[in-house]
């Protein structure tokens, strides 16, 4: 029941983020620090942020919907959102750690769903 759960709740905020982004790609420059500078760098980020984003997030919803497909979800989450946060993890290392609150945030945020997920998967 948590792993579905957590399927669906990842799903939704992977949704509804991705949407935000693709609707404005400066929104996670602008919490990232960074600037958009010429229009390859506003696709990149609509379909970075936008629309793999909510992909991601739709393919967890349908997850979670269709039991052949529970595992897998909680695979992906472990492997690609257990990924993310190591190489955020790294890169923050990397800066001396001066990094602001987004990084912490999408961090714990991260960690947090790829260990409950781990969890859900080895029960």
């Amino acid at each position: 029941m948590l792993g579905k759960g957590l399927l669906w709740a990842a799903g939704l905020i992977f949704c509804a983020y991705g949407i935000a982004c693709f609707i404005d790609p400066n929104l996670p420059a602008n919490y990232a620090g960074l600037r958009i500078g010429n229009g390859d760098a506003y696709a990149e980020m609509g379909a970075m942020y936008g629309g793999l984003q909510f992909g991601f997030g739709l393919y967890l919803i349908i997850c979670a919907f269709r039991p052949s497909l529970y595992r897998a979800g909680l695979m992906l989450i472990v492997i690609a959102i257990g990924c993310l946060a190591a190489a955020r993890l790294y890169s923050a290392w990397q800066a001396d750690f001066l990094v602001g609150t987004y990084t912490w945030g999408a961090l714990a945020f991260e960690s947090v769903i790829a260990l409950i997920a781990a969890r859900c998967l080895w029960r």
